[in-house]
Formats: structure tokens, sequence, C-alpha cells
């Protein structure tokens, strides 16, 4: 045990809130899942290498998985085993690192 106090679960009126910020992400269980997809391979690969940048500075590792030129994310806080205010501050830093924004992740 790290002795560090557990991020606060949101509840689902704070999720429903937060969403709503975030086009393109949607509720998957205890997780927030947005799938990009990108003009070929190696534009996929780049996107992830951004996020893997953006995860380890925030200390937040989102599950990655790599498809031809489909990058899916998917975010939850293992430590509060929900969602928490950790997911959606770096789903906001992807979307602004993979230039997708509000067009729901087609590029």
């Amino acid at each position: 045990m790290t002795g560090r106090v557990p991020p606060h679960r949101f509840s689902a009126d704070e999720i429903e809130r937060a969403l709503a910020s975030l086009p393109g992400w949607t509720l998957d269980g205890d997780a927030i899942i947005r799938e990009f997809r990108l003009p070929d391979f190696a534009a996929a690969i780049a996107v992830v290498v951004r996020i893997g940048f953006l995860a380890e500075s925030a200390d937040h590792h989102p599950d990655i998985d790599i498809r031809w030129r489909t990058v899916t994310i998917r975010l939850t806080t293992h430590e509060c085993h929900g969602l928490s205010q950790r997911d959606f501050a770096l789903a906001a830093a992807i979307d602004a690192a993979s230039g997708a924004g509000a067009n729901g992740g087609q590029r």
C-alpha cells in the first residue's frame, strides 16, 4: 500500500456531466472508451506514442488496443474501482493531442 488516498469515484450524475464535455467518449461499465480511426497504421502508432507520453506524465495509464488504423482507448481508475477526475482529464488531453476534438474520433 502506498498510503495514497484513492481518487473520488464519480457518481452516475458526475459521469454523465463529465461525458457531456467529451464528444466521442462512451461509458462502458466502469470505464470510458473512445475509438480513433486514423489514415493508416503509422498514423495510429503516432497517436499511441503521443497518448503514451500523456499517460506517463499523468501517471494514469489507459488500456490501448491497436488494430491497423484504429486505436481504441479505455480509461478507468483502478484505485477507486470506477471512474474519477483522472479519467476525464486524461480523456480531454488525449482528444487535444490526437487532434480529434469533437469529430467523434474520425480523422
